[in-house]
């Protein structure tokens, strides 16, 4: 890995590590930033997005792992692709690798941002999540423009 590459990465999962640890200090945390908008929040989500799979860590650690695999692969090979597809991947890592830290170590995913959109309450997300959600849709925008060819 490149070290600008590393800096990225390890920005990306200290930030989500850090806001974690500093949203969930106090036993329980309900602040309103932005009313009727934006709040933080405490939620131990023992699943996926929305609580899927809830409680079924063996299947989380299992897919983590392969994910984080083909990602790393797709990385390198990535070395003379676009600079966004590298990013998008160090993303998906920094993002995989944030959630993981949280099964491994405490066997939920701390999840605190709570938006109000539209009048929906959207589930609590972290950083990690913003970042494999950023990742993926720059892994779909590439993968559109560029349809033929082959990641891995």
């Amino acid at each position: 890995m490149k070290k600008r590459d590393i800096l990225v990465f390890i920005l990306i999962l200290g930030l989500d590590q850090i806001t974690k640890i500093m949203a969930f200090a106090n036993d329980s945390l309900n602040v309103e930033i932005i009313k009727d908008f934006f709040y933080l929040g405490q939620v131990k989500n023992t699943g996926a997005a929305w609580g899927v799979l809830e409680g079924n860590m063996l299947i989380f650690y299992v897919v983590t792992l392969i994910a984080v695999v083909y990602i790393f692969r797709l990385y390198k090979k990535s070395s003379d692709k676009p600079r966004y597809l590298q990013l998008a991947t160090l993303l998906l890592l920094a993002g995989a690798i944030g959630n993981f830290i949280d099964r491994i170590m405490l066997g939920y995913v701390r999840d605190f941002l709570d938006f109000y959109i539209f009048g929906y309450d959207f589930p609590l997300f972290n950083i990690a999540d913003s970042a494999l959600v950023i990742g993926v849709i720059t892994l779909i925008f590439y993968v559109v423009k560029h349809p033929h060819e082959d990641l891995i």
